[in-house]
């Protein structure tokens, strides 16, 4: 049991939790670092998009989606061990055991390798047979999708024993390293993307081939890095049997979770193959693709927060884990209601812009999607502190992942039943996200004593606002002006941003907050 301190019961400002000497400065720094990296990535990986769509073709372009996911379903089982990883490996550094954190290393590593190794096997194996007895594929494109196969179970072994030397970077928050290797990685998909549109070769083939390089490439950069920087990662082939047993428990527990998270997915691409084929999964990656690039926005401030949440926890400071939770949410919230909400109105004049001719449904998947990854990031810092800083897993995992593995099932018998068109699939999730999220709360509570009436005063009653002042005005304009102006759709777009940025300003922030911001720019305009 925690016991917090009476004191400091409002919201924590700021320029109050970046003053706290626990380590703030560390989060604004790496948030810094990590949205340098995301504002970089995103400009280049669009690009890199629609050279991708325009060399590899409509159903290429689906088959790899299709493929790549069916492999990273795999991932169930060796994600589950890589959260158990990184929850140990900053969980040891906030205790400050150097010898108990060399164990958790080396423990980790030696997992993994032997964990990569079986479900490269298994993948290949149920792969294979799913390739050519279950998948909706041309007939002169089932060997350049075996060889997609292929790559993508080698590049996802090679990912799975990266995964100890990325904890341990993320747990030191050297965010910069993850900016500067994230860097070279698109910059790098971006020349691959160039002998890709010349390449007389089978375009599908090279560009798994040459992913799979790549990946290795980066393989070695942070094994590099981190055998350089951080002396626990001095790896020796060893297996501490409690730390075992520990990571193991963990994992198992975690793996509920991720299987639903693959279900919802990777499952559901797998769905829309078999009931619409490739063109529907086209659309669904270059959704993907949309999500991935704005939901990284509030993900990287997360990121930054997370080591801190779990540092805290080891340290039984349950009051800042509070306050870390509550900027947390408010914040990735804010950032992306400033980046989706002009997307959401306006996705058919964003995917013009962005690729010329795109599949069908592709609009109508950007606005389901990141209208759930909106609502869904309000709830960031609750779900690290459940899943990482507490260790209390056990009932979390089992009702909160209960739900979200149902969305499968479920989407599945209204597609067979009903012959719904391919959006079914997102309503079902949205409603399986919202009972998630009253699960998860009650769930949560007590884990962290935490107030749920604070909860509603310092996050819900903030972003309720602001969202209703952000879209009113320009909702009422998308249905008064024309739809098929382009000028138009531009300065709507516009609009939402502007709106989106006067509500948070007005509504969202506090006194102190702003006045912190101000400062902050006066300052950077001084220099």
């Amino acid at each position: 049991m925690f016991v917090i301190k009476e004191k400091q019961v409002g919201r924590l400002s700021l320029k109050e939790l970046l003053m706290e000497p626990t380590g703030n400065k560390a989060i604004a720094r790496n948030t810094m670092f990590m949205y340098f990296r995301m504002i970089f990535v995103l400009v280049i990986a669009l690009f890199t998009s629609r050279i991708n769509l325009q060399s590899l073709g409509v159903v290429d372009y689906g088959i790899y989606g299709v493929v790549g996911g069916f492999v990273a379903m795999f991932a169930i089982f060796s994600n589950s061990l890589s959260a158990a990883i990184s929850r140990f490996i900053a969980f040891e550094l906030g205790k400050g055991d150097s010898d108990r954190l060399k164990r958790v290393f080396s423990t980790s590593v030696t997992i993994q390798i032997l964990v990569a190794i079986i479900l490269m096997l298994f993948a290949e194996l149920v792969g294979y047979w799913f390739l050519h007895n279950k998948m909706v594929l041309p007939n002169d494109r089932v060997y350049a999708a075996t060889w997609a196969l292929h790559c993508s179970v080698l590049s996802f072994g090679i990912n799975l024993i990266s995964v100890p030397y990325n904890a341990t970077i993320v747990a030191h928050e050297k965010m910069n390293v993850f900016a500067y290797i994230s860097i070279y990685e698109v910059v790098a998909k971006l020349a691959l993307c160039y002998f890709l549109f010349v390449s007389p070769i089978d375009r599908l083939i090279l560009w798994a081939v040459m992913l799979v390089v790549l990946q290795i490439s980066i393989r070695l950069i942070y094994g590099f890095y981190c055998g350089r920087h951080f002396e626990e990662c001095k790896y020796k082939p060893i297996i501490d049997r409690d730390l075992f047993k520990e990571i193991s428990g963990f994992a198992g527990w975690s793996m509920i979770g991720l299987v639903a998270l693959t279900c919802y997915t990777q499952g559901l691409n797998m769905v829309l193959n078999v009931f619409f084929g490739p063109i529907v999964n086209a659309a669904r990656s270059i959704s993907d693709q949309v999500q991935n690039a704005i939901q990284g926005f509030s993900t990287n401030l997360q990121v930054a927060i997370n080591p801190q949440i779990i540092k805290s926890y080891a340290n039984d400071d349950i009051h800042r884990v509070h306050e870390l939770i509550f900027m947390g949410s408010r914040y990735c919230f804010f950032l992306l209601l400033l980046l989706s909400f002009p997307i959401i109105l306006e996705a058919p004049l964003v995917l013009k812009l962005w690729l010329g001719e795109y599949p069908e449904h592709t609009d109508n998947f950007i606005r389901l999607i990141l209208t759930i990854v909106l609502f869904d990031s309000s709830f960031g810092g609750l779900v690290s502190t459940a899943q990482t800083a507490t260790g209390k897993i056990k009932l979390y995992q089992i009702v909160v992942g209960g739900i979200m593995l149902s969305i499968l099932p479920i989407s599945y018998l209204i597609l067979k039943i009903w012959h719904t068109v391919p959006e079914t699939v997102y309503y079902v999730y949205a409603g399986a996200v919202v009972c998630a999220h009253i699960a998860r709360m009650l769930i949560i509570r007590p884990m962290i004593n935490l107030s749920l009436r604070k909860y509603a005063r310092e996050v819900v009653l903030p972003i309720a606002l602001v969202l209703v002042c952000a879209t009113i005005f320009p909702i009422a304009l998308y249905f008064i002006l024309p739809n098929d102006n382009i000028a138009v759709s531009i300065a709507l777009a516009g609009c939402c941003f502007v709106c989106s940025a006067l509500s948070i300003w007005f509504v969202g922030l506090s006194k102190h907050e702003k006045q912190f911001a101000v400062s902050k720019v006066k300052s950077i305009l001084h220099k």
